[in-house]
């Protein structure tokens, strides 16, 4: 259930302890619903410190959008597939299975050195029309077409991953998933740019108490613009994961040739979409949240060490029918690094085939929320469908 914390021309609805949160979000929060476009607020018990946007919130504006509120990361989000395995079918070396995956999903900066055939994308169409889209994008990106192209289905760096999971209890205890997170890539991150610095230099942002939380308006060229690039992006994100999808389906089959898989999940974490709450039709931005209408499947990772949920979404209003997006970070990059050593890493992910060196230290698991707490703080707005423990991590 939430806690609706007040001071500010619009209630905050929190579902965690306000007084877990960090001074500087809480004064994000405030600040957003503050401003005059706001017409409501939620708060996941993923939240933490973001960059104009808390991370962990949902946005619901009337006639107005921030792009920073969206974040460089347009669409990021994840997607999830249960196979025909179970534990004892995969290889006793997993490193085999991490390998064959690396070798067909560039991690990182790094893209294909060709474009990805489309017809590899089984039940994905429109691949013609999509690409056509791009010559309508704000001018600054048309140089990107060739980095655009050989970037989809590559997973990037950061927080981003692909994982190879077994269900945890109930009667498929032991069942073999797979799961990936990624976005956009380079064109998303360089469309969100220029519009967040196209919105800064808006009249009507002059005064807001944080710059970064700029809007464009309704009705005006420069919203028009910005949506139409948020979409394409998004649909690039949604694109991205499901080749990433068939490339990590052709990796486990490379190795288990037997296996059989499912229809994917997917859902953005990172978006703009056109909803009705209160009879208002609004923008909702979510930050760091997954839309948990009735019935939707969504999913919510932990860390690269203490595995993820599967979750059915309960349609509550009172969060515009959202959910978190995953643990959230409870420390910054920077201080994780600091904290912790190799050796910290190497003991939290002990039997996850991964990554265990200083360039993932800031991915530790003790970087991030405890996930049981996360998912537990949420049960009217997600019920879970399954639980996972990754076996095999692979990271940019």
């Amino acid at each position: 259930m939430h806690t609706a914390v007040g001071g500010a021309r619009v209630p905050i609805r929190m579902w965690t302890d306000p007084s877990t949160v960090e001074d500087a979000a809480l004064s994000q929060l405030h600040n957003i619903a503050n401003l005059p476009w706001t017409h409501g607020l939620a708060v996941m018990p993923d939240v933490h410190l973001g960059k104009g946007a808390t991370v962990g919130s949902v946005i619901a504006m009337r006639d107005a959008v921030s792009p920073a509120a969206v974040g460089v990361d347009i669409g990021c989000g994840m997607s999830a597939v249960r196979t025909s395995l179970y534990a004892e079918d995969l290889p006793d070396d997993l490193g085999k299975l991490r390998r064959r995956i690396e070798d067909l999903i560039p991690v990182g900066f790094a893209g294909h050195k060709a474009p990805v055939d489309p017809a590899r994308v089984h039940g994905v169409g429109g691949w013609d029309r999509f690409w056509r889209g791009f010559r309508e994008l704000h001018s600054g990106v048309q140089n990107m077409w060739h980095k655009a192209r050989t970037q989809m289905g590559s997973l990037g760096g950061g927080n981003h991953f692909i994982e190879v999971c077994l269900e945890q209890g109930g009667e498929d205890a032991g069942r073999v998933w797979l799961m990936l997170h990624s976005g956009s890539r380079g064109i998303g991150n360089q469309l969100a740019q220029r519009h967040m610095a196209i919105a800064a230099k808006q009249p009507h942002n002059a005064d807001l108490p944080d710059r970064d939380l700029a809007v464009f308006l309704a009705g005006t060229p420069e919203m028009a613009a910005y949506r139409r690039d948020l979409f394409w992006a998004q649909e690039y994100a949604a694109r991205n994961r499901a080749t990433m999808v068939a490339l990590l389906k052709q990796a486990v089959a490379d190795v288990v040739p037997w296996v059989r898989f499912d229809e994917a999940i997917s859902c953005h974490h990172n978006y703009v979409a056109e909803e009705r709450y209160d009879d208002v039709e609004l923008l909702v931005t979510r930050k760091g949240a997954i839309r948990a209408g009735s019935g939707d499947l969504g999913i919510i990772p932990g860390s690269m060490g203490t595995g993820s949920y599967i979750v059915r979404g309960l349609g509550n209003d009172e969060s515009f029918q959202s959910a978190s997006h995953g643990a959230g970070r409870a420390m910054s990059r920077t201080k994780a690094r600091k904290t912790f050593t190799e050796a910290d890493l190497a003991a939290q992910t002990e039997g996850v085939e991964c990554r265990k060196d200083g360039g993932v230290v800031d991915e530790i698991p003790a970087a991030y929320k405890d996930i049981e707490s996360v998912i537990a703080a949420q049960t009217d707005l997600v019920e879970v469908v399954a639980h996972l423990k990754q076996v095999v991590c692979v990271k940019g």
